[in-house]
This record gives C-alpha cells, sequence and structure tokens, in this order.
C-alpha cells in the first residue's frame, strides 16, 4: 500500500468537518484519494454502486440525518465485499455506549473528531499508519479507541 493510491470514503453530514477532513488529509502529504458523501443513505448507495475504487478506509460519522453511521456499520458489515473494509468512527460523540456498540458491531477504530486541525492531522496521519493491522490481525479492543 505504500505506494499505490489509497483511497478514503468520508461519510459526515457537516460541511464544515468535511472540509477539515480534506484539508487535514493534504497535509499529511500521502497519496490519498478523498471522497465524501452526506449521509447514510448516500453512503450505503455509493457501496452499493460496487464503486471502483473500492475504499481502503472508511470514516464514518455516528450522527447523521437520514440514517446514522450505526445503521450503515451494521449495513456495510453484513456486505461480503466490504467485510475486510477498515471502518473508522469518527464522531463527537464520547459515550462510552456509542463506543462499545460500535466496537461490537465491527468498527476498526474510533476517533472522536478533534477541534484542531493539526490534532485531526495527528489522527488521521496514525491511523494511516497502522491501517495494515487490520488487514492481517483480528480486532483489538487495546488499539480501539484512539486517543490524543
Amino acid at each position: 500500500m505504500k505506494n499505490e493510491q489509497i483511497h478514503i470514503l468520508l461519510a459526515d453530514d457537516d460541511s464544515d468537518d468535511r472540509s477539515d477532513f480534506i484539508e487535514a488529509f493534504k497535509s499529511i502529504k500521502m497519496n490519498t484519494n478523498v471522497q465524501t458523501v452526506h449521509n447514510g443513505i448516500d453512503l450505503m448507495k455509493h457501496l452499493n454502486e460496487n464503486v471502483s475504487p473500492t475504499p481502503h478506509l472508511l470514516f464514518l460519522d455516528l450522527n447523521m440525518p437520514k440514517k446514522s453511521g450505526l445503521e450503515c456499520l451494521k449495513e456495510i458489515r453484513e456486505l461480503e465485499q466490504y467485510k475486510n473494509l477498515t471502518i473508522v468512527i469518527y464522531s463527537t460523540s464520547s459515550s462510552s455506549t456509542d463506543i462499545e456498540n460500535t466496537f461490537l458491531y465491527g468498527a476498526n477504530v474510533y476517533i472522536n473528531k478533534p477541534i484542531q486541525l493539526e490534532l485531526l492531522r495527528k489522527a488521521l496521519a496514525h491511523v494511516l499508519k497502522i491501517n495494515w493491522q487490520y488487514h492481517t490481525s483480528s480486532l483489538n479492543r487495546d488499539n480501539f479507541l484512539l486517543q490524543l
């Protein structure tokens, strides 16, 4: 994955959060392609259209209109073609219930949305660096909640 382009998909209803996310990835200076969708229904439509290229990483906001991130997570994990997709929950929620539920339903990492762009950049860079772990091993509760 070192030289190939990393395809990233973000599902988030907040336009400011989407802009910050894209800006943070630009500053990481890795070969990434970031696409965004605005809600859970658009996300599922995008994934069900068998898009090419398939995302390597999905960043998923929990609190979206029309269909929540948790609903999307459950649906995605039932789809055979996305069983190995790395899913990062990217949410303002720090609820222990949300964290536990997303872990149980198959998310790989949980990030509380940082307020500062530099912290966001660090979090995203960290996720990119550890992404390989989730392709070679099972879920790990100790590494699930990324705290900065």
